[in-house]
């Protein structure tokens, strides 16, 4: 009799990406403007570094349509510009909103960000990388 590997899954203490990122939001990181654009900018670059800015740009922009449903004031923030300020669209959208209203966007475009990015390069290089991006204030941030 074989294991049907599609029903297996492993136990794992490791937070989840979802985890990860509501743990962030839940202790204020990104309660306001300057610390989402901040936890962006960390993540950007660990994602350029794998997939190059033009991967990151598109992961990014879809994750904004993903998330526009929800926050339709998400609809002004314009992808990251080319050789530009890059995130001024979305800071520019962040302030603009109060601290309740930062925290569940940006929760929800990490987290939509999080998954195409997953659905791109898997799930365990994923967890790497936010691990790596915000090792200072992620749970489970330290590799072992």
């Amino acid at each position: 009799m074989t294991a049907n590997r599609s029903n297996f899954t492993m136990q794992t203490s490791e937070p989840t990406r979802q985890q990860i990122i509501e743990y962030l939001m839940a202790h204020s990181y990104g309660a306001d403007a300057d610390v989402s654009i901040l936890l962006w900018e960390q993540l950007s670059a660990q994602v350029i570094a794998i997939v190059g800015v033009g991967g990151f740009n598109s992961l990014y922009a879809r994750s904004l349509c993903l998330s526009q449903p929800s926050f339709p004031w998400l609809a002004g923030c314009p992808p990251v510009p080319p050789g530009g300020q890059a995130f001024s669209g979305l800071r520019l959208c962040f302030e603009h909103q109060s601290p309740d209203q930062i925290s569940a966007a940006n929760t929800l475009l990490l987290i939509s960000f999080t998954d195409v990015l997953a659905s791109v390069i898997g799930d365990q290089l994923t967890r790497r990388i936010l691990h790596s991006a915000w090792s200072d204030v992620a749970p489970g941030g330290q590799e072992k």
